[in-house]
């Protein structure tokens, strides 16, 4: 295979997508230091955490990987070449780019409100766990002092806020997926070491539920639900183009 034609025959918009992740990335490992920094200003922190959250953030945050973990850009990029390339001569470079952003800030949006439900809950677990209490007393407890705007409990609760951080494309990249598998349902896909074709819409479905479940049960630091969240966006956007007739890029400018 001829790598240079490989990378020619690549459409721009998905190009320039896998140019600018794989730069910052790069940025980011060769500089640790202006690394830290990038997530810092342009990772996506939780909107409650006063002075960390920027609006630019639901954009910038899905163009950063962890540079400690080569897996994770690696996949993203892998999916983004695999998929994207086709999905863009398809859909045309403009209608893919609108679609992969849409997805990236909904899961960014998503990523937000799950937070927002989520983050009292997240705290009085951990702090009732290093205390040794059970649920139930921490969070009398807690609400209690918030109440009282006991200064170290909102001191507490201010940096675990701050400390709520997300990166990376994988949100736009699930919605790539789903969308090569509502343009192309029956195509075979091969997932690695699994010498056995399944059809794209069985394994997107496959995907969704995995993530959901790991999502619903602690999925560690990553963002299962945003994953979900790129999906669901980009099935609005799916449903409404199969509903014009347009889903195979025909008729739209």
């Amino acid at each position: 295979m001829n790598l240079g034609n490989t990378w020619r025959g690549i459409p721009p918009v998905t190009k320039n997508l896998i140019l600018i992740n794989i730069l910052l990335w790069l940025v980011e490992m060769v500089f640790p230091r202006f690394g830290v920094t990038l997530v810092d200003k342009l990772g996506l922190h939780f909107a409650g955490a006063v002075g960390a959250f920027n609006p630019i953030q639901i954009i910038t945050y899905m163009f950063l990987h962890d540079s400690h973990k080569f897996l994770h850009i690696f996949f993203n990029m892998f999916t983004l070449w695999m998929f994207g390339r086709i999905l863009e001569q398809v859909w045309g470079s403009k209608r893919f780019f609108l679609f992969y952003m849409v997805c990236g800030i909904g899961a960014a949006l998503v990523q937000e409100a799950v937070w927002a439900l989520t983050w009292k809950h997240e705290y009085i677990t951990e702090i009732a766990r290093l205390n040794g209490l059970t649920y139930q007393h921490m969070s009398e407890v807690v609400t209690q002092a918030l109440a009282d705007g006991d200064t170290r409990f909102l001191s507490a609760v201010a940096e675990m806020k701050s400390s709520m951080v997300t990166i990376g494309a994988s949100g736009a990249i699930f919605g790539l997926l789903l969308g090569f598998a509502m343009t192309f349902p029956n195509m075979p896909l091969y997932l690695f070491f699994i010498p056995v074709p399944i059809k794209a819409k069985y394994m997107v479905i496959g995907y969704a539920v995995i993530e959901f479940f790991l999502g619903v049960n602690g999925g560690g630091t990553i963002a299962h639900f945003a994953h979900l969240g790129g999906m669901l966006f980009g099935l609005a956007i799916l449903l409404y183009w199969k509903k014009k007739g347009t889903l195979r890029g025909n008729g739209f400018y």
